[in-house]
């Protein structure tokens, strides 16, 4: 056993114990595993639409079967229980509930999720429910999607119907997954949907995925009858600087990728320095007189996710500029006024996303959030990494070594275990992704499941990491990788 103040300087230890009632589980979400894209009533979403868009996704890909979850449901139940999750964390499709994301509820949708909770229950599992992960009803989107005001008030009856509907079940209610990712990669660069590419829309679409989280969480308290926990979930960004401009150069994207969030939800204002970096691109007349204090909502946890670090400079507008900021390459920006930034590229090694792997890294930003915000507690709602995976057939049956995987997970657990030790109020680690699944952008050419997923017969083989993470969950002890 390592000694948890000091450790190995790599991070990996074994032997580390977690304390009592910390929730180990796994994550994903409805468009990138379900399938059934227009099975029982399901209208269509921005994915949808985007992914049978010519050239938007890698090899043409679409989500329309993805990982067939809607067809495997009690399998995949079966696999969590084998494996012994605590959580499950998942993400209702708002389509599959109303197709147009307004009007009657669509009831064989809802179905779904019933049978999706109450088998949870059955096996012991805590259902980790979340609103919203990128996947906006294209209705809405036909009308101006997050660019428009009346989606938020939307997303609040949505909230309503399913804290009515669920209310009694759910362990802990997120409302959005990664609002950066909806706002800036689908309305800024164009790499996600919708693919629009203007910093001033993406800029408007942070303030109501913003404002949609506190009138969801206003409607939720009114009508769930259990004690659950509020949350979000926010991908936050580690950002180190480099060269004589690097304070600079941090303080703007940190300004982006997390103050504008952390700003309003857990403050009850904008940062300052942010509305001013983009004044040329907004006013930022979007923000109406007590816009702030619906999103300044308590909540019981924070989500964070984590994957990797981030390295800036200020650019001197000669040498090619780096945009090396872990995402793909599109039309437009995701750092809207941040132009004299560059983004440079990371040591490695590398997943196969191609981004940087530095567990100091979210020991780092656990630390940072507990020290800004000392009562709020945290979990880690994603953590995981993308490899190339082989599916061989031995002796005993059908297995995936994914050592780089399973060492991964080992140097992050124990980041989470140094955080925790350094008084960070943790609460969980979602570990993702329970199974491989449709990657965005990337299609099906990345695998981030500790389950393997055979895209063409749907069979699921547990890959090492996911038995190594078993032991870990049964024991609440890091095991040796």
């Amino acid at each position: 056993m390592t000694d948890s103040r000091q450790g190995n300087p790599d991070y990996r230890d074994s032997g580390l114990e977690f304390p009592a009632g910390f929730v180990f589980g796994s994550a994903t979400a409805a468009y990138q595993i379900e399938g059934a894209f227009d099975e029982d009533g399901r209208g269509p979403s921005i994915w949808d639409t985007f992914s049978h868009t010519p050239g938007a996704i890698l090899n043409g890909d679409t989500g329309d079967k993805a990982s067939d979850h809607y067809h495997h449901l009690e399998e995949d139940l079966d696999l969590m229980q084998r494996l012994g999750l605590h959580a499950y964390r998942f993400s209702i499709s708002w389509s599959r509930i109303q197709p147009t994301g307004r009007g009657p509820v669509n009831e064989k949708g809802l179905a779904f999720y019933e049978r999706l909770v109450d088998g949870l229950l059955e096996r012991g599992i805590r259902p980790i429910a979340t609103l919203y992960h990128w996947d906006l009803p294209q209705a809405l989107e036909d009308e101006g999607g997050w660019t428009n005001r009346e989606t938020a008030y939307a997303f609040a009856e949505y909230a309503r119907i399913m804290g009515a509907a669920l209310g009694d079940r759910i362990d802990t209610w997120t409302t959005l997954n990664e609002p950066w990712c909806s706002a800036y990669l689908g309305y800024g660069s164009g790499a996600h949907a919708p693919g629009r590419t203007d910093g001033a829309e993406a800029l408007t679409a942070v303030h109501h995925l913003n404002l949609a989280h506190g009138l969801a969480i206003t409607e939720l308290r009114k009508v769930v009858t259990n004690d659950p926990d509020f949350s979000i979930t926010l991908n936050l960004h580690v950002v180190r600087g480099e060269g004589p401009g690097g304070p600079e150069a941090v303080r703007q994207i940190d300004g982006l990728g997390n103050r504008v969030f952390l700003g309003p939800l857990l403050k009850g204002e904008y940062p300052a320095d942010v509305l001013a970096d983009t004044a040329a691109i907004t006013d930022w007349s979007f923000v109406r007189p007590g816009d702030t204090g619906i999103i300044h909502q308590p909540i019981d946890v924070l989500g964070v996710n984590y994957y990797s670090t981030t390295r800036v400079r200020l650019w001197d507008g000669e040498a090619p500029r780096q945009s090396a900021d872990g995402h793909k390459d599109a039309a437009g920006s995701p750092w809207p006024g941040a132009d004299r930034v560059e983004f440079v590229q990371q040591a490695g090694p590398y997943t196969d996303m191609g981004w940087n792997i530095e567990p100091a890294g979210l020991e780092e930003l656990l630390v940072s959030l507990s020290e800004e915000f000392p009562d709020q507690p945290l979990m880690i709602t994603e953590n995981g990494a993308a490899f190339p995976d082989t599916l061989v057939q031995e002796a005993d049956g059908p297995a995936v070594h994914d050592p780089l995987r399973t060492d991964y997970l080992q140097r992050h657990f124990t980041a989470a275990h140094r955080a925790l030790a350094r008084g960070v109020d943790l609460r969980g680690y979602q570990v993702w992704s329970f199974m491989d699944n449709f990657e965005w952008a990337y299609g099906y050419s990345k695998r981030f499941g500790i389950v393997y997923v055979d895209y063409d017969t749907e069979v699921r083989t547990p890959k090492d990491s996911a038995l190594w993470y078993a032991k870990l969950v049964a024991t609440g002890i890091i095991p040796a990788a």
